[in-house]
């Protein structure tokens, strides 16, 4: 399963810009996906995460009530809006399939990710 993340580029701070993930086979539309981050010199970390259904969501607390995780019903693409950005939003951004139905948190709930795509936040 290949996974493909688009919608990054180059956006000033107070701005938006929406990811879209899209996978390569429909049978992860029966699983949980989710959205890390990799910000310059660092870890890469949880951001946003939605169930099989689409009616339960996980957000990190640093992006709650800014970015918004959303999927097609019944499919496997998933997004992330993003609006009010930061310049500490700046990362490459990897969508992920999840081993189960579950939105998890970890990257260890994960078996499946894009290859990332670049967002960068101007102050």
């Amino acid at each position: 399963v290949q996974l493909q993340a688009s919608g990054g580029g180059l956006v000033q701070a107070g701005g938006s810009l929406r990811l879209s993930c899209a996978a390569s086979k429909r049978t992860l539309s029966n699983n949980a996906m989710g959205w890390f981050r990799q910000p310059p010199g660092r870890e890469r970390e949880f951001v946003a995460s939605i169930n099989w259904s689409g009616a339960s969501t996980v957000y990190a607390e640093s992006v709650k009530g800014r970015f918004t995780v959303s999927r097609d019903k019944g499919s496997a693409t998933a997004y992330l809006q993003m609006n009010s950005l930061k310049p500490e939003d700046t990362a490459v951004y990897y969508c992920a399939g999840a081993r189960t139905s579950y939105s998890g948190t970890s990257q260890s709930d994960y078996n499946y990710w894009g290859q990332g795509t670049l967002v960068t936040v101007s102050s």
